[in-house]
C-alpha cells in the first residue's frame, strides 16, 4: 500500500457532503418529527440521524483510498472524522433507545434496504445515480416516522408523516434533476416529471381522504407539482443552480410547516 502522506487537508472538503441538497431532505424529517411530537429521545434519533448522514462521506473517501492501494492525508483525516460521526450516530441511537424504547424502530426497520441500497451505490461510486438518491431520501424521511413514534404519537400520524415527506421528497429530486438539465440546454424527461409529482399528490390527497393526513399536507404536495409545472414550462424563468435549490429549501420548510399545522389544527 502506499503510505504517501500529504501535507495539507481541508477538513471542509473532508467532513462535509459536497451535495448540499442533501441537507434539506435530512432536516426537514427531523424538524417535522419534533414539530408534532417534541421529546428528548426524538431529539436523540435526531442526534443519530444526523451522524449517520454525516458519515458517508468520508466513508466514501476513506474506502475509495483503501480500495486503490493508497493512503494520503485526506485517508486518515476521513477516518477521523467517520469516527467522530459514528460515535454521534451511535451515542444518539442508544439515548433513543434508552429514552424513547423499541417502538420508533420500526420504521427504520423498513427503511433499512433503501439505506443499504444507498451505501452500497455510495460506495460503488455511483453517488449521484438517481436509484441511489430516491432510497437515501425515502429512507431520511423515515426519521420523521421514528421521532413522531418516540414522542408518544400513534403509528397513523407517524407513518402519515414519513408518507408526506417522501411525496414531497422523491418528485422534488426528480425536478431538479430534469430541471438542471434544462437550464444546461439539454432534453428533459418533462413527462416523468409531472408524473411523479402528480402520483404523489394523489396518494396524499388519497391518505387525507382516509384521515391518514391532514389537507393542509395535500395542499403542500400540490404547490410542488405546481412549482414543478412551471419549472418545466416553455414560460420557466431561468435560474441558477443556487437559485433552484434554495427554493427547494423553501418549499421543503413550507411542507413541513403546513404538516405540521394540520396535525395541531386537525386540517
Amino acid at each position: 500500500m502506499d503510505t504517501t502522506l500529504g501535507t495539507q487537508v481541508r477538513w471542509k472538503a473532508v467532513a462535509l457532503p459536497p451535495e448540499h441538497g442533501g441537507w434539506g431532505f435530512l432536516l426537514e424529517p427531523i424538524a417535522l418529527g419534533l414539530l408534532v411530537a417534541p421529546s428528548w429521545a426524538g431529539l436523540a434519533w435526531g442526534a443519530a440521524a444526523l451522524g449517520a448522514f454525516l458519515m458517508q462521506h468520508p466513508l466514501k473517501l476513506a474506502y475509495t483510498d483503501r480500495r486503490r492501494g493508497r493512503r494520503y492525508a485526506r485517508t486518515a483525516a476521513a477516518e477521523r472524522v467517520l469516527l467522530v460521526y459514528t460515535g454521534l450516530a451511535l451515542a444518539g441511537f442508544v439515548a433513543a433507545l434508552a429514552l424513547g424504547g423499541l417502538r420508533p424502530l420500526l420504521p427504520l426497520a423498513i427503511a433499512a434496504p433503501l439505506g443499504l441500497v444507498q451505501v452500497v451505490d455510495l460506495l460503488g461510486n455511483r453517488g449521484r445515480e438517481l436509484s441511489r438518491e430516491l432510497a437515501g431520501v425515502i429512507a431520511l424521511a423515515a426519521v420523521a416516522a421514528a421521532i413522531a413514534l418516540a414522542g408518544g404519537e400513534s403509528a397513523p400520524v407517524a407513518f402519515g408523516l414519513w408518507a408526506v415527506l417522501a411525496a414531497r421528497a422523491v418528485p422534488s429530486v426528480i425536478y431538479v434533476r430534469e430541471r438542471l438539465r434544462l437550464e444546461k440546454g439539454k432534453p428533459a424527461a418533462r413527462g416523468w416529471v409531472l408524473a411523479s409529482s402528480g402520483l404523489a399528490l394523489a396518494a396524499i390527497a388519497l391518505l387525507a381522504w382516509w384521515g391518514v393526513v391532514q389537507a393542509l399536507a395535500a395542499v403542500a404536495i400540490a404547490l410542488l407539482l405546481a412549482r414543478a409545472a412551471l419549472g418545466v414550462s416553455p414560460w420557466r424563468r431561468p435560474a441558477r443552480p443556487q437559485r433552484i435549490g434554495f427554493l427547494e429549501l423553501a418549499l421543503g420548510l413550507l411542507t413541513v410547516l403546513l404538516t405540521a399545522l394540520g396535525v395541531a389544527l386537525g386540517i
